[in-house]
């Protein structure tokens, strides 16, 4: 085994058009390198002002991914996560809003000594700074560095700045540049463009990085040819063009770049051997599993955003993973909780073998929340809810108990007379929105004779929040003599973590966020319980 390494870098940028893959591609990436025994870590630099995306609708970013630790971050760090299996921490995503506010504090405090600050050397200070915390741990031996959106956005200039400055102070050998374009396919002539790719690269030189190997996403087959005359006309050894075509399973993508030798070229770049020899079983396992013919279930995905399903991702994958481990072939219908107010969409939610409410903010589209639920429990079908979903599973649950549907959370009526879900005693004096829930990893004890304690067969569980409204404890009584459990509490007993219904085969709410913590290779119990709920409902299991 080698002595400790000289940090090594590994720099992913994209070109021609954002939504590429590079989140996938440094994902797939790392695990390549962990394969072969290198301890990885992983970072986002993203280009916006906000500090995090935390405040930000999911129609703007997609879904907000929530570490352990509490940061509220870029989706792609849920690739990271799900892909190499590592849990990642507040400094693995930067953006310029901190890099901005981290700078102006220090000039307020006077540590510039009265100097004029500059984005350059500043700003790009700063920005490296971050980069070189993560390098600092004594677990890491590669560090990967995505920069969000693409060559030639204003907003990515600094980070790229910094990129390229790195190269002198890691070292030319241990500095390695990726970019990762999009051939596009013109219709008329059935051919395969590289010339956005030149001049994608033509600026990425112009700043001063010349890639050391460029990843051609396309949906068509690219020919040897082409891969010859990108190296040519960018300037890139043939081997390290490596084409990537569209895959309809993402979790293949690694498999396809071990075929031609992504981490071998980046490897002999270090002058690194391998550690051990990858074993890529579970791997080819799951992709076998992702091909094969499975009968098919039909889950209903009642939420807010699903315009955007990237607002879902973590949900999705985690229904994925879960199918994947039972046999099944899950059908996912995007439902508008909106629409089912309007007495539209019913016939999706009807059909579905069960129903997934996940979590959200705000009013609208709330009551058509309640009526899924409603739905799922009247006609015992099986329901996952996830944050807002459990809330709501619970109000529809009050709402029939007590006969009243002015039953409700003070997030949608202040002034309810059954505030059944409520702001959480620490939140009522906060005013700053951004990065004030309840955030991050927490414990949660798991009660005897419930689903959820036959799902997880453990007595205490860690699983993810974020949210600032909790289930009000004067009801719980109430509601347990009426047919609820309270089935995950905390420790201390003051927070409910997790809600069912007993005469029911699977009507299970959680707090937290479980979809966090599903991994391809070991999906989350409760979605695979849900699952399970639900192959036997649609007579499969």
């Amino acid at each position: 085994m080698d002595p400790k390494l000289e940090t090594k870098y590994i720099f992913i940028t994209g070109g021609v058009v954002s939504s590429v893959g590079k989140g996938v591609t440094a994902a797939a990436i790392g695990l390549l390198l962990k394969e072969r025994g290198f301890k990885i870590a992983v970072q986002k630099l993203d280009p916006y002002l906000n500090v995090d995306p935390g405040t930000m609708s999911p129609y703007q970013h997609g879904e907000v991914y929530v570490l352990d630790d509490g940061t509220e971050t870029d989706l792609d760090l849920g690739h990271y996560e799900r892909f190499i299996d590592i849990s990642l921490n507040r400094l693995c995503n930067v953006t310029t809003g901190q890099v901005y506010s981290q700078v102006i504090e220090k000039e307020r405090r006077g540590d510039f000594l009265g100097g004029t600050i500059q984005v350059i050397p500043h700003i790009t200070n700063e920005i490296k700074r971050h980069i070189g915390l993560l390098a600092k741990r004594k677990d890491v031996d590669i560090v990967l560095v995505e920069v969000g959106g693409t060559v030639g956005d204003i907003e990515s200039l600094p980070f790229l700045e910094a990129l390229r400055q790195m190269r002198s102070d890691a070292g030319l050998n241990n500095s390695f540049y990726i970019h990762v374009t999009w051939l596009p396919h013109i219709g008329a002539t059935g051919e395969l463009k590289t010339k956005p790719t030149q001049h994608s690269v033509r600026e990425l030189r112009s700043i001063g990085i010349s890639p050391n190997m460029i990843i051609a996403r396309s949906d068509y087959e690219i020919s040897e040819e082409m891969r010859e005359k990108i190296a040519l006309f960018c300037d890139v050894d043939l081997r390290a063009v490596v084409p990537l075509v569209t895959t309809p399973i993402m979790y293949e993508v690694p498999l396809l770049l071990e075929e031609v030798d992504v981490a071998d070229i980046i490897l002999d770049h270090f002058g690194l051997q391998t550690r051990q020899k990858p074993n890529w079983r579970n791997w080819k396992g799951l992709v076998k599993k992702s091909k094969k013919d499975k009968p098919t279930v039909k889950v209903a995905l009642v939420g807010k955003y699903i315009e955007l399903r990237d607002a879902y991702m973590s949900v999705r994958e985690a229904i994925r993973h879960a199918g994947l481990e039972l046999g099944l072939e899950v059908e996912i219908s995007w439902v508008h909780s909106a629409t089912l107010e309007k007495k539209k969409s019913w016939q999706e939610v009807e059909e579905a073998d069960g129903i997934l409410v996940p979590g959200g903010f705000g009013v609208r589209g709330i009551e058509g929340k309640i009526l899924a639920a409603k739905h799922a429990r009247k006609n015992l079908v099986p329901y996952l809810g996830l944050c807002l979903g459990m809330q709501l599973m619970v109000v529809d649950f009050c709402r029939e108990i007590f006969e009243n549907d002015e039953v409700n959370s003070t997030e949608f009526d202040p002034s309810t007379d059954h505030p059944v879900i409520d702001l959480m005693p620490d939140q009522r004096d906060i005013t700053d929105k951004g990065a004030t829930m309840r955030l991050g990893l927490y414990p949660c004890e798991i009660q005897p004779n419930s689903k959820v304690a036959k799902a997880y067969a453990k007595k205490i569980v860690f699983e993810r929040h974020r949210h600032r409204f909790e289930f009000n404890n004067a009801y719980r009584e109430k509601l347990e003599k009426e047919g609820m459990a309270f089935s995950g509490i905390s420790p201390d007993g003051l927070l409910v973590e997790i809600a069912e219904l007993k005469d029911h085969p699977f009507m299970v709410g959680t707090q937290f966020h479980p979809e966090f913590l599903s991994r391809p290779t070991r999906p989350h119990p409760l979605f695979v319980a849900f699952l399970r709920a639900v192959g036997k409902r649609a007579e499969i299991l």
